[in-house]
């Protein structure tokens, strides 16, 4: 666990839909920490699955405003399977909108100067849909760890989508996102994808 500080950071936290998910979605749903939570499916990119190999299908996303309460919640549940806390380290931008349909994230294979950066948040700003795009690291949370250590924890960005269309759809969108940022000389590596099925607070 060491390595992420805790006091205030926003993120996600990402825990496997199993039979322990009932009591903690309770929990959470009274919690003021926890903002929103949903029912995902997800999508793990070729190149990501070899150090995720105990992944589940279906996922409870929960955003949180504080990671501190979250981690000391998911050891008291004491998952089976792997859990993901993805917490900002910087917001890109963020915008106003009605839904959230997809959560996509995306690593880069090195760390960008303030340059790039910027020409990172305007390209993806240019692509209405996204709601917000943010900086982020993440965690594994897991009994045991992964033997291969994800190289790029730390190099994170995510997409916030919002639609009204297909998910097969908004991952296009993601994809033409991606796209648009390589043509800038960004290269993005999708790591994994939510689909949101049902929001549940």
């Amino acid at each position: 666990m060491a390595g992420i500080g805790g006091g205030g950071m926003q993120g996600y936290v990402c825990t496997p839909h199993e039979k322990q998910s009932g009591s903690l979605i309770e929990n959470w749903k009274k919690s003021d920490n926890v903002i929103d939570i949903y029912f995902v499916t997800a999508t793990f990119s070729d190149e990501s699955v070899p150090y995720f190999p105990n992944k589940a299908n279906h996922y409870t996303l929960a955003s949180f405003s504080d990671m501190t309460g979250i981690l000391d919640d998911i050891k008291s549940y004491n998952m089976d399977r792997l859990s993901f806390m993805f917490s900002f380290s910087s917001p890109l931008f963020e915008r106003s909108g009605d839904k959230l349909n997809y959560v996509s994230l995306y690593f880069t294979k090195y760390t960008n100067g303030d340059l790039a950066l910027s020409d990172l948040a305007n390209a993806i700003a240019r692509r209405e849909k996204v709601k917000k795009a943010s900086l982020a690291q993440m965690q594994l949370l897991a009994s045991e760890q992964p033997k291969f250590t994800f190289p790029y924890s730390k190099n994170l960005v995510i997409l916030e989508v919002e639609g009204e269309s297909t998910h097969q759809t908004d991952q296009k969108y993601c994809e033409r996102t991606r796209r648009d940022v390589a043509r800038k000389g960004i290269a993005l590596n999708n790591l994994v994808s939510f689909s949101i099925l049902e929001k549940l607070k």
